[in-house]
């Protein structure tokens, strides 16, 4: 069983869902970020979504797209994501990491070699935002050989027909967009995105996270109580910015405070998601 089934069995079993922080990789630059994406586990993180530095995340908002230019600007790149993963898994051998990223950095590093890397380091999943699921051939068939799943996502605009599309060869778990437009923009409406998750989780028997728009412990709190999982990134990744201003202990300290109240919530949620 790898490691993501294997988290979403557990939760299953606490009949609780899971909360699954993004951050940037290398943002607001390399020591810092390994700081805090080694103690995420300690402060209730269940998967762990590392965003893969790149210089036009289209699919991001203001927030992300800054941690981004942050994290080029200290000198981050592929093969240095890849050794953070190396250095997390010293010490912790359980915890899922999904890599979230775009393909033109895959394509340069190689596809093939990749997701040979990506595995050996000990990455369990990929997330492709600008690869869709009629192109992701590319990188899944490399990826599903060494073991790691492609996420697929969903959106308020995916219809009926093209969900077939989406779920056919997903692996790991569904990732539903609850806004449409790009990350960090708007909050979700909650009664739409639970009528989603309810559509996702009937055709599919995979676990079901929703991310985009989740910006307090209440809202995670809401998510959680009719998704597997809820993804919090634009709020988590808004409190680097200030990081220039800030020692590294102080944001290191600030960062897993606020991911330690968004567990907790998520973690209280009464779930209408799990069943026997």
């Amino acid at each position: 069983m790898s490691r993501i089934a294997g988290r979403f069995a557990e939760l299953r079993r606490k009949r609780r869902a899971g909360f699954i922080p993004f951050i940037t990789a290398g943002d607001p630059d390399f020591e810092t970020s390994c700081a805090i994406l080694e103690k995420l586990p300690a402060q209730g993180a269940d998967l762990i979504e590392l965003g893969v530095p790149f210089s036009d995340p289209m699919a991001d908002g203001p927030a992300i797209q800054a941690s981004s230019l942050r994290a080029l600007e200290a000198g981050m790149t592929l093969p240095k994501v890849l050794d953070m993963v190396r250095r997390f898994r010293r010490a912790d051998k359980s915890t899922p990491i999904i890599l979230m990223g775009y393909y033109n950095p895959v394509h340069r590093y190689g596809s093939a070699r990749f997701a040979k890397d990506a595995a050996e380091a000990g990455v369990d999943g990929l997330i492709t935002v600008d690869l869709p699921p009629e192109e992701d051939e590319v990188l899944r068939v490399p990826a599903a050989a060494q073991g790691l799943d492609v996420i697929r996502l969903a959106t308020p605009t995916t219809d009926r027909k093209r969900l077939e599309t989406v779920l056919a060869d997903a692996g790991g778990f569904l990732y539903y967009v609850s806004i449409t437009g790009v990350t960090g923009t708007k909050s979700y409406a909650s009664a739409d995105v639970r009528a989603a998750v309810a559509l996702l989780k009937s055709r599919s028997d995979l676990p079901c996270a929703v991310g985009f728009g989740i910006r307090t412990p209440e809202q995670a709190a809401d998510i959680a109580s009719f998704a597997d999982a809820a993804v919090v990134g634009s709020a988590i990744v808004s409190r680097f910015a200030g990081a220039k201003g800030k020692i590294r202990q102080e944001l290191v300290k600030d960062v897993l405070e606020y991911c330690a109240a968004l567990a907790k919530s998520v973690h209280a949620a009464k779930s209408d998601s799990v069943v026997d």
